[in-house]
């Protein structure tokens, strides 16, 4: 997301409501209590004041529907594995090979 530009679409009125689960820059500021603490970002700090617009921080995913998926993509990703059969949600980030392993047989390891 271009953060720049959702604040220049929310001024101009371009956008009525943002809902954002995840901050590109996130990191600092959603995985402890920093409630009393000044927020240094001054893009997320504009963003804040903005009555229309919430910012969840990775609570989005919290919903009966989320879960149920979540568990399921597992169930299945562990499925694969273990029979062999291509990794749909493998990310293959160490791949030396000349020719790309998942292209021919749909998983990397």
């Amino acid at each position: 997301m271009d953060t720049g530009a959702l604040l220049d679409a929310l001024r101009e009125q371009r956008i009525g409501i943002a809902g954002l689960d995840v901050y590109e820059e996130e990191g600092d500021y959603f995985f402890e209590d920093l409630s009393n603490e000044t927020i240094e970002d001054d893009k997320l700090a504009r963003l804040l004041t903005f009555p229309n617009v919430l910012v969840t921080s990775h609570q989005a995913f919290f919903t009966r529907e989320a879960l149920t998926n979540i568990a399921a993509t597992t169930v299945e990703n562990l499925e694969a594995y273990f029979t062999g059969a291509p990794l749909e949600n493998e990310i293959c980030y160490q791949c030396n090979e000349p020719e790309c392993r998942k292209e021919k047989a749909g998983r990397c390891f």
